[in-house]
């Protein structure tokens, strides 16, 4: 055991390059664990010689020469550590840049380095996108950050791109230095920018190597001095190394060195060949075919620039595309697995690949995957049959897989399963293997280097812990052997993967090379077959076998591939060829390279005597040209030139059919004597700034391109095609296009989540300082100067209910005029079921009152608004705000005298000198007073707070007295204690008395007349609650039976009214035969402003009157009190918040107007302020539309002409920054628009009245969005309700969170819907220029005249070729229209994959075009259905104006055939949609207005916007005449009959229709949002989108998809029962949708009969509709049913089939 801790412990003190104890510890082996926090201590300790290295890193630049797990990467994390530490003395802030040559280091060192020092630490690679970020992302991390993890690359191009300084930079660490040669980033990082840095500012430099020379083999001492001093030199640094070997060969231990022989692979000549003629007639093809320059068609060759692009850019070249090319590597792969693995290996490699190009789901698009599947499964079948003929032993079967169940020798096949040998072959160990192995190896099938491989492998069959790499050459190699070793049975103890890097066809993506590397460490895989990505630096403690399969090609691949073996005791095997030269004399010179090596880091050669110093590299000489912004700093040099351009062109916007590359021409210029010299052209795809560019005369082809791609840049730059930073430049200054969040996670302004709170605005007209006075009731002296206005109530529709026309009028006191247009307004307030008033004020003349006066009219205000508004507060004390001032005053009949006298002053004083309100049961809230949880205003103070009050009773109480009572109940000792009522001993005396006297009633506290009583309020003294007395019953009395409830059969719970009180209140009547009053509960302040009642369908279950029945209660007249308010009176004022908050927004509106100075009606303003979350008759939705599309194309005109050299994506880009909701919401903050937008639904017990201020309490909180959709208008459904959000917490917009009433919480997105729509109105209202004129005024800044734009457009001189090219003829005939510049409509057919000659491609006018047709049609649709409500709008607007809807007019009208484009794969999908639409024409009455299911190609949409885009220009910028040639070809328009129902709407009607409750659940994973429908608790449909609105819209069509299918399983399952109601499920939902359709009602139903015993009750119903155009149908009349929802469906099935009669 001892000796086990020993090797333990220098096992675990070794090389911590990867913190794994976690994932060791999860192996779950229990001594590790327990040994492991033993060993916790010990290991952060540095050992001797880390610590000498660190010391000199500590005071000079120091290269580390260590060996693999020395612990190299310890001693960097020491010097971070010291570094950091001495910068905080200072106060500053560090920043070490980690550098590592490949991506799986990334993430390995930056963990380490986390887990070592605890630092911030950011680590990035060519992946993660970092190429697209701009300089201020990069500032954050450098600003959070303190180490930088990344590949050499990475940091070289930010030096390029100047968005991060050398000087800026503290550390600089090069893992694995020894690549600063010739041209790697490393080496340039070096030459370009540490050394071009003044002395004082460079940071330190630490470099970290096994090997500080990378090349075959050392020739000579010398030659190895001069490549270390080159490196010294390159990295400014000194190599450091350890003179005592015996202290670093205790801690690593050097794994035993084995040589494994094999013999030469018999030769497959005729199979090479065959194959090598195949590559050559593949290049012949793409000779003969290509489309482009040959060189091209090879997958752009030109010198290297492909590597480098990706290498720089991390933009991997669609190889795909260029089949050829691709196709060839891949043959060559298969070439090379048949030399080096054998036939079996090549047809495995073979026949994988010809799976992965079947397997490729864009091998619809492309030409070239056929064509390359035509060749390759020529490949399978040659190397298929060869395997088969050879007959080989039996147990050869086994070995090729049982997929070809392969006939052995002639006998009858035997079927073997994978991995499964047949039972005669059960043979211990490996010999069954070798005898087929051998066999197939005889038969060439197995090359012997394989067999050889099997057999060393089989030698670990029982080595514990086993965990081997293989390292191989090729990536082929790398995923060809796992597949072999997985059919080998005797090779089931391995389990295998590959690791490849990025190469570009068989990528293997970093976080896979992750995962199989956390795979690998804890034993899920034991044997890696790994290409050198797995040689440098990977630290994989417990791997104890290394061989290598392929030989290393260098002396340090040798050295590093060795170091991977780290266990104690570990084998590194050599796989060498028998009699081989070369093989052995490399392994001879690599053990000598590596002595020489290290002799000479220690003692240093002298180089001064030698005479040729130009293999000694000087470093201070700047590399090549460069052109250099002055600004930034940011520079590209001939090295990085060429990279730059193919990434400029892979930014450009391009679709997969074209790909976007620069194109090289060489010209060679030879002249005799000289050395020859080369020029290169280049040519930038058709949508870049400029075409063409020559370049200058250099030796070589590579400088002459490297040349001319450094001017390219240069110009590019200068045309602002570039930024400052020489990136492509977007066309955009901020970057968060993209995100819905911030880097906290808050929603950003200018989206829907995004909510502030905002005052509420008051308009100054209602500002006034008079009504503060009035505290002086005596002085008579001052006057006070008001005007009033009288409000006028007419209702239209008819109610049997008197309460209705009983209500007193009364007037308005304002202190200034009232603008007219408020004055013309009339407003509907629904006060019932069947009844509206038209409200209006009407201006009755000026009227001057003195302070008394006012001191009386101001407290009868109060003392009425406070019972109003159940608010409880006294008129002296309650405080007035001069910022709104008006008063409520009560009116006299008569309209002809002086309006003072107009006001009803004997009322008024009446009210206020009554000694009632000194009772606190006749003020506002008796409930609180009482401590009981009662509501005074029947049920509950919140609208639509109480559940019943949902199904429409919307007046009163149920006969039943206790309804709305909340478990507490005021006992009446309560009452009595309070002294509230007179003593009722004392009453019992005068019993006698009154009972005499017919017609006096004992009230609780008075005797008064019956007569007087009726039309009175009285106050209920046991409960508070206040009933509107209707009429004294002298039929019945306290002694009367007390009713049932409703449908109650069992036996009675009271037996009088007596005993109910006595019950129920503690009461004991005294007078118990006086007669009842009969009541109706005083319901509270309602939003009258809201159509309530639209859904009469939406209340189930009640017969039409029952909405009318009036629910009574009766009271003993003893228990109540007289109100001093009238009855009429309280209705009237009932109304007054309603009318009030429709005036102030109205005034709002006015000032709002004036402001803009531009005159437009302001009820069109007022509309375009209005949110639809008010559920009022009007909101801005239809008016947003309208200023949307018109905006767009303003700033798209504005863009288009102004700047004439910017892509379709800058311009794109940079409209998005002109009217993003951000930019919009920011114009609406800074002209104060928040305080004039109406964006919460009216609540009555939120509202202000002056001097009576709302009352905040605990249950007002949750708002009141909740039950009120049940009666949403239609028009509302449209908005996904806020509950269904992800956001449960937040508030809808307007909702309050807490006391203010003078704040509301508005949507940032609101803020910016209200610009829109007001450019709508201003639009609708007065044209362009008021539109234009209300834009400037809202700051959006642009020149509205495009005359005045220099937009000198050259005419096109577009080349006689082309012209004669396209046929106008046709193409002018099908628009119908003769073009005065014809080079305009070249332009916008060609597309970007059209090798481009000087005619540019379609983008930039489809950029223009899709704006002038969406503003057109969104124009048409608006005028055209004015009274659409805005959701339908939306949906018309959605269908008309999209991409596939225009790709089916392109195909209809013969667009398509003239588009100019160069790509088969577009053609062939061209062809496909076109034959689906000719399908979809010929089903009859099939239009799919965007709702179509077969995807169109973009490129036909496109076209026809940018045909728009053409016309637009061509007729002098005329958008008459582009709306004259489309509106014949967009025709048929699509039209609210044909359009197809949006499926969220449809699901949630449905819903409604069956009464299933119905959720969306939404959730966001990175960029992808996943929408779920759940009906009723049960999942029915699930999508996934980027867009939440298009995976809502997705879920819910598949939901309806599988409903239907449900109701079809269904419905013939029925019809097997022979039951014939099966299919009437959808009849409703039928009838509604042709409602819908046809712009109609909903259907009426009413209830014609309800009958039968309790238990098996009938109902009939009735239903009719009334049609716009031949007015109300016939009643049709159901037959009777059990339950309301089937009668009413078998009325439905009545009506349809009139329906049907009717309009067929």
């Amino acid at each position: 055991m001892v000796f086990r801790m020993g090797t333990w412990e220098a096992d675990r003190d070794r090389e911590e390059k990867m913190a794994n104890d976690t994932k060791q510890e999860s192996n779950g082996k229990l001594d590790k664990t327990s040994e492991e926090a033993k060993e916790r201590v010990p290991e952060e300790k540095a050992r001797q010689y880390q610590l000498d290295v660190l010391e000199q890193a500590k005071t000079k630049n120091t290269i580390a020469f260590l060996e693999t797990g020395a612990g190299k990467t310890l001693i960097a994390v020491l010097l971070i550590k010291s570094i950091h530490e001495s910068l905080q003395k200072q106060n500053k802030k560090m920043l070490a840049v980690f550098l590592v040559p490949k991506v799986p280091l990334v993430y390995q060192q930056a963990e380490v380095i986390r887990e070592r020092t605890g630092y911030q630490v950011g680590h990035y690679c060519g992946e993660m996108g970092q190429d697209f970020w701009d300089a201020r992302r990069w500032q954050r991390e450098f600003d959070t950050k303190h180490v930088l993890v990344m590949t050499a690359q990475i940091l070289l191009n930010i030096l390029r791109h100047s968005i991060i300084k050398m000087e800026a930079i503290n550390l600089l660490i090069l893992d694995e230095c020894h690549h600063a040669v010739k041209k790697h980033p490393y080496s340039l990082v070096m030459s370009e920018f540490y050394h071009t840095t003044p002395k004082e500012n460079r940071p330190s430099v630490f470099g970290m190597t096994a090997s500080p020379v990378n090349l075959k083999g050392v020739s000579s001492q010398v030659d190895c001095a001069i490549k270390i001093r080159n490196l010294e030199s390159k990295l400014d640094s000194i190599v450091c190394t350890i003179k005592d070997r015996k202290e670093l060969e205790r801690h690593v231990p050097m794994p035993s060195e084995v040589v494994v022989e094999y013999d030469k692979a018999g030769s497959l000549c005729y199979l090479h060949e065959q194959i090598k003629q195949m590559e050559v007639e593949v290049e012949e093809a793409a000779k003969s075919s290509s489309r482009r320059s040959k060189w091209q068609f090879m997958g752009a060759r030109d010198a290297g620039a492909k590597e480098e692009l990706r290498q720089v850019y991390g933009v991997s070249e669609r190889t795909e595309s260029d089949g050829a090319a691709n196709l060839i590597q891949k043959l060559r792969a298969i070439n090379y697995a048949l030399g080096e693995l054998g036939q079996w290996c090549a047809f495995k490699v073979a026949q994988s690949f010809l799976a992965a190009l079947q397997n490729d789901e864009r091998a619809n698009y492309q030409l070239d995957v056929k064509f390359q599947e035509s060749y390759l499964s020529k490949v399978v079948s040659l190397l298929k049959c060869q395997l088969s003929e050879g007959a080989v032993s039996d147990k050869h079967a086994e070995v090729d897989d049982s997929k070809h169940e392969t006939t052995c020798n002639g006998t009858e096949p035997e079927e073997i399963e994978e991995g499964e040998l047949p039972d005669s072959h059960v043979v211990s160990g490996g010999e069954h293997v070798d005898v087929i192995i051998g066999a197939a190896v005889a038969d060439g099938k197995v090359t012997p280097k394989v067999q050889a491989l099997i057999k060393i492998l089989l030698k670990y069959q029982n080595t514990e812990d086993f965990r081997a790499i293989i390292f191989v050459e090729r990536v082929v190699s790398a995923l060809v052997l796992p597949k072999v070793f997985a059919e080998l049975p005797s090779l089931s103890f391995v389990k295998c993967a590959s690791l490849i890097g990025h190469n570009n066809s068989q990528e293997m993506r970093t976080y896979q090379m992750q995962d199989t590397i956390a795979k690998f460490r804890d034993g899920r895989v034991t044997l890696l077959v790994a290409t050198s990505v797995a040689e440098e630096g990977l630290d994989i403690r417990q791997c104890n076998v290394v061989i290598r399969f392929d030989l290393a090609k260098t002396v340090l691949a040798y050295i590093q591939s060795r170091g991977r073996a780290r266990k104690p005791g570990s084998d590194y095997i050599l796989m060498v060829e028998r009699g081989n030269l070369s093989h052995e004399a490399f392994l001879r010179n690599a053990r000598n390279s590596e002595e020489t090596l290290r002799k000479e880091a220690i003692e240093r050669t002298d180089l001064s005597h030698l005479k040729d110093t130009s293999r000694l590299i000087s470093v201070d000489t700047r590399p090549g040209t460069v052109y250099q912004v002055k600004s930034t700093g940011a520079v590209v040099s001939l090295n990085s030139a060429v990279g730059l351009i193919h990434f400029y062109c892979s930014q450009l916007p391009s679709d997969r059919y074209s790909i976007l590359r620069p194109e090289f021409i060489m010209e060679k210029h030879e002249k005799p004597g000289c050395p020859t010299e080369y020029s290169c052209k280049l040519q930038l795809p058709c949508n870049a700034p400029f075409e063409n560019l020559e370049g200058p005369i250099c030796s070589s082809m590579r400088l002459a391109q490297q040349a001319v791609c450094l001017a390219a840049c240069k110009k590019l730059h200068e045309m602002g095609a570039f930024t400052d930073m020489l990136l492509p430049d977007k066309g955009s200054g901020g970057e968060r296009e993209k995100a819905e969040q911030n880097d906290e996670g808050d929603p950003l302004p200018g989206t829907a989540r995004h909510r502030e709170f905002y005052p509420e605005g008051v308009a100054d007209t209602l500002k006034g300082e008079w009504i503060l006075s009035g505290k002086d009731a005596y002085n008579n002296s001052k006057l006070f100067h008001l005007y009033m206005y009288s409000v006028e109530c007419e209702n239209v529709g008819i109610s049997k209910d008197p309460f209705l026309t009983q209500v007193s009028d009364f007037a308005v006191l304002f202190g200034n005029e009232l603008d007219a247009e408020v004055l013309s307004m009339s407003m509907d307030l629904f006060i019932a079921r069947t009844v509206t008033t038209k409200a209006s004020l009407v201006f009755r003349g000026s009227i001057d009152i003195s302070e008394s006066q006012l001191a009386t009219l101001k407290s009868f205000h109060v003392r009425l608004m406070s019972i109003v508004l159940d608010v409880d507060v006294e008129p002296s004390t309650t405080p007035w705000d001069p910022a709104k001032a008006y008063l409520f005053v009560p009116m006299i009949s008569d309209k002809s005298v002086d309006p003072v006298k107009q006001i009803d002053w004997f009322l008024v004083e009446t009210i206020i000198g009554s000694d009632a309100w000194k009772n606190p049961l006749q003020k506002a809230r008796p409930d609180v007073y009482l401590g009981t949880n009662e509501r005074t205003l029947g049920g509950d103070r919140r609208e639509y707070g109480f559940g019943k009050l949902r199904h429409g009773m919307v007046f009163g109480q149920k006969a039943h007295p206790t309804y709305g009572i909340r478990g507490a109940v005021a006992q009446f000792d309560v009452v009595k204690a309070s002294g509230l009522v007179p003593n009722r001993d004392a009453m019992q005396t005068q019993k006698h008395i009154s009972l005499t006297t017919k017609g006096k009633l004992m009230m609780a506290d008075t005797c008064t007349n019956a007569e007087d009583l009726v039309g009175k309020i009285v106050t209920a003294a046991h409960s508070g609650k206040r009933f509107y007395v209707d009429s004294i019953r002298y039929d019945m009395s306290a002694e009367n039976s007390f009713p049932r409830k409703e449908g109650y059969l069992g036996p009675l719970e009271y037996s009088s009214y007596a005993d109910y009180y006595k019950q129920k209140y503690g009461v004991d009547l005294i007078y118990k035969q006086q007669p009842l009053i009969r009541g109706r509960g005083v319901s509270y302040c309602k939003n009258l402003l809201s159509p309530r009642f639209e859904h009469s369908e939406a209340h189930e279950g009640e017969s039409e009157e029952s909405h009318d029945k009036t629910y009574y209660v009766f009271l003993p007249p003893e228990l109540c009190l007289v109100h001093p308010l009238p009855g009429s009176l309280v209705r009237g004022a009932q109304r007054l918040p309603s009318i009030m908050r429709r005036v102030e927004s109205m005034l709002l509106a006015v000032q709002l107007r004036n402001m803009i100075n531009y005159p437009v009606q302001a009820l069109k303003i007022l509309e375009a302020l209005t949110a639809a979350s008010c559920q009022e008759t009007f909101c801005y939705e239809r008016a947003e539309l309208l200023g949307d599309a018109y905006l767009k194309w303003v700033v798209s005109r504005f863009l288009f002409l102004k700047y004439p050299q910017k892509h379709e994506g800058q311009l794109t880009r940079m409209r998005q920054q002109m009217v993003s909701n951000m930019v919009l919401y920011q114009y609406a903050l800074s002209k104060g628009l928040q305080s004039y937008i109406q964006a919460d639904r009216f609540a009555p017990s939120r509202w202000a009245a002056p001097g009576v201020l709302p009352v905040f309490d605990e249950d007002t909180k949750d708002g009141e969005s909740t039950l009120f959709d049940q009666d949403t208008s239609i028009s509302n459904t449209e908005r996904m309700d806020c509950h269904t959000d992800e956001y449960e917490d937040e508030l809808e917009d307007g909702e309050l969170e807490s006391d203010s009433s003078s704040y509301r919480v508005l949507s940032s997105k609101t803020l910016a819907d209200v610009v829109e729509a007001l450019i709508g109105v201003y639009y609708v209202q007065g044209g362009k220029s008021a539109a234009n004129h209300l834009m400037n005024w809202i700051g959006i800044q642009i020149e509205f005249d495009p005359d005045e734009m220099d937009c000198a457009r050259k005419p096109f001189n577009v080349p006689e070729s082309i012209l004669r090219s396209v046929d106008f003829d046709a193409l002018e005939g099908a628009l119908n229209m003769k073009f005065k510049d014809r080079g305009l409509l070249v332009e916008a057919i060609t597309h970007a994959s059209r090798p481009s000659s000087g005619v540019s491609c379609y983008q930039r006018l489809e950029f223009v075009g899709d704006a002038v047709l969406d503003h057109l049609i969104t124009r048409h649709l608006f005028f055209t259905y004015t009274n659409l409500p805005p959701g339908r709008l939306t949906d018309l607007r959605a269908a008309a104006v999209n991409n596939e809807n225009f790709a089916r007019v392109a195909v209809k009208h013969n667009l398509h055939v003239h588009l100019r484009h160069g790509s088969s794969a577009l053609e062939k999908q061209i062809k496909e949609f076109v034959k689906e639409v000719q399908d979809e024409l010929s089903k009859p009455g099939f239009n799919s207005f965007g709702l179509g299911d077969c995807k169109a190609p973009k490129v036909l949409g496109d076209i026809v916007e940018s045909i728009a885009g053409s016309i637009f220009l061509d007729s002098g910028r005329d958008t008459t005449i582009v709306w004259k040639v489309f509106q014949p070809l967009l025709h048929p328009m699509v039209t609210p009959e044909t359009l197809p129902m949006h499926p969220v709407r449809e699901l949630q009607e449905r819903c409604q229709q069956q009464a299933e409750g119905l959720e969306y659940r939404a959730s966001r994973v990175g960029n992808l949002a996943t929408v779920e429908v759940f009906i009723d608790g049960v999942q029915v449909g699930a999508a996934q989108n980027p867009q939440k609105k298009m995976a809502q819209k997705l879920a819910a069509r598949n939901a309806l998809a599988a409903l239907k299918e449900k109701e079809v399983a269904k419905n013939q399952k029925n019809d097997e029962n022979g039951k014939k109601n099966g299919n009437q499920t959808f009849t409703r939902q039928t009838l509604n949708d042709i409602c819908l359709r046809r712009n109609w009602p909903m259907p009426f139903y009413r209830c014609v009969n309800e009958g039968g015993p309790a238990h098996a009750k009938r109902f009939t119903f009735a239903v009719r509709v009334n049609t716009t155009d031949r007015g109300w149908t016939d009643e049709c009349v159901g037959e009777p049913m059990p339950s309301v929802k089937k009668a009413k469906d078998s009325a439905a099935v009545l009506l349809l089939e009139l329906l049907n009669k009717l309009y067929s």
